[in-house]
């Protein structure tokens, strides 16, 4: 029986795991993954301190599962990109968006590496990406397509770390940051074939 009388009212029929997703979420946006805690996320979910080890083994456990939403929320982002440069642009928004799973999917010392759920949605992500580089002409994009999809992701990546991290404050000032991420696509590649 729940201490407070919230907890199995408020989280029954499979709102459990949800709850603490969510929390979990808004703990690694306020304070990064490596505050991250089994006992806090129960606490601040308010369920039993067991409630987030039954559900996900650990705080690794719980991590990967975060990754793997991410992951597939990507490639959904992904799945609906015109171009190259429209998928460069749906990174970014989904950095923006959903900066808990972004800071979680890219740190594999945190993530049970041979999960199978998260290399089906790693790889999701990866062919979506690999797709829009696809759109781009021979010409454009040179001959070895894997390193066009590296350069490729390496822009939008490093782009929305940057912007994450506060690091594009100054320097973007109240521009929308989308359009600043057109516009730098467009700078660097005068061939229309950007990210």
């Amino acid at each position: 029986m729940p201490r407070s009388g919230t907890s199995q009212r408020q989280y029954h029929h499979g709102d459990l795991r949800h709850a603490i997703l969510t929390a979990a979420l808004e703990a690694i946006a306020a304070e990064g993954p490596a505050a991250l805690s089994l006992r806090d996320l129960a606490r601040r979910a308010g369920v039993s301190h067991a409630a987030p080890a039954h559900h996900f083994k650990d705080r690794t456990g719980l991590l990967t599962s975060i990754a793997t939403e991410g992951f597939e929320l990507l490639a959904d982002a992904l799945a609906e990109a015109a171009d190259l440069r429209d998928a460069g642009v749906r990174y970014v928004r989904f950095a923006r968006e959903h900066p808990a799973h972004f800071q979680v999917m890219f740190a594999p010392d945190l993530l049970r590496r041979n999960d199978l759920e998260l290399a089906a949605a790693k790889l999701l992500a990866s062919q979506r990406l690999r797709a829009a580089v696809a759109t781009v002409p021979a010409e454009g994009r040179g001959a070895d397509t894997r390193l066009a999809g590296i350069a490729a992701w390496s822009l939008a990546h490093g782009y929305a770390t940057l912007l994450l991290g506060d690091n594009l404050t100054d320097p973007i000032g109240d521009e929308d940051p989308e359009d600043v991420f057109r516009s730098l696509t467009t700078m660097l590649f005068r061939s229309g074939n950007a990210p």
